[in-house]
């Protein structure tokens, strides 16, 4: 089991790269960095074709890790229910980004199209979050039944789960149209004029929307937290956790402000794509203790 913890938590960090480095690739403009090949790489050498060229060999490193942790946890902890499950995800999805990937190098495709890697990625490196957790849960597996989440909250984790996957898909999208400065102020458009939408083009409204998705996730999250402090307060899982979570949506939208204060600070706006991405692992730990906590209840039925 100590070399299937190693491997997992070395996938988990390789996955973080592919989602970071996926950001980077789109933030600095170098999806053609190596031409209009794959999965070679031809052309003059330039810092674009380096920053394409690494991020196709993390995504292959990826592919390889994967596969194995997938094929090992599928042998050695298949005995429990939601391992089978992740390993597909994680695999089929895995696979899918590629494809996608590639199709954007050898057919142009429409920035709606592209925008589409990041979350498919996302699922991913959340199913590989997910397989690493029940992997260590093995020598100290937590007592789900200890644990009763109501379906109240099930419900709120499950839209929440999904309306967060409708941001990032905005976020892409902001990133794909080139218009994370579509808009000089924050949190509005342009402070000065906050009501002007009038004379927004494309680019803003896109800008805009995103903000808008993005104010409301972090309403949200922070409106459950409170709610899981008065019902939850004594299960350290839920509290602390949701406290975590808290942590980075604020943490995130922060970034955001900060990528339009600093002028698309690269390093900035590569770390407002790693705390949604950690979000959202976090967010899917939690789609698993519900559904933990549904079969029990189901069982006692």
């Amino acid at each position: 089991m100590k070399f299937l913890k190693t491997l997992a938590v070395i996938s988990t960090l390789i996955m973080t790269g592919v989602l970071v480095g996926g950001a980077l690739v789109t933030k600095t403009d170098s999806g053609m960095g190596c031409g209009a090949n794959w999965p070679f790489c031809y052309g003059d050498w330039s810092v674009e074709m380096f920053i394409e060229l690494s991020h196709r060999l993390v995504s292959g490193m990826a592919g390889i890790f994967v596969l194995l942790l997938a094929v090992l946890a599928w042998i050695k902890i298949g005995y429990i229910r939601e391992t089978k499950f992740l390993a597909i995800v994680s695999v089929f999805f895995l696979v899918a980004q590629a494809l996608i990937g590639a199709a954007a190098v050898l057919w142009p495709q429409s920035d709606f199209v592209l925008a589409l890697h990041f979350g498919i990625s996302l699922i991913s490196f959340a199913a590989v979050l997910l397989l690493t957790l029940l992997i260590f849960e093995v020598d100290h597996k937590f007592d789900a039944d200890s644990l009763h989440i109501s379906s109240k909250f099930r419900k709120q984790f499950i839209t929440l789960a999904i309306f967060i996957m409708v941001v990032v898909y905005s976020g892409a999208l902001v990133r794909h149209i080139e218009s994370s400065l579509a808009c000089p102020g924050w949190p509005m458009c342009t402070n000065t004029q906050p009501f002007d939408f009038a004379n927004y083009h494309f680019g803003q409204w896109v800008q805009m929307g995103h903000r808008l998705l993005a104010g409301l996730a972090f309403i949200w999250t922070w409106v459950l937290f409170f709610k899981i402090r008065r019902h939850y307060r004594d299960s350290h899982v839920m509290y602390y956790g949701w406290a975590i979570g808290t942590f980075l949506i604020t943490a995130q939208v922060a970034l955001g402000a900060f990528v339009i204060f600093t002028i698309g600070n690269l390093f900035i706006a590569l770390m407002h794509a790693l705390f949604i991405t950690l979000f959202f692992g976090l967010l899917c730990y939690f789609l698993l203790l519900s559904y933990r906590s549904f079969k029990t209840e189901k069982r006692r039925t």
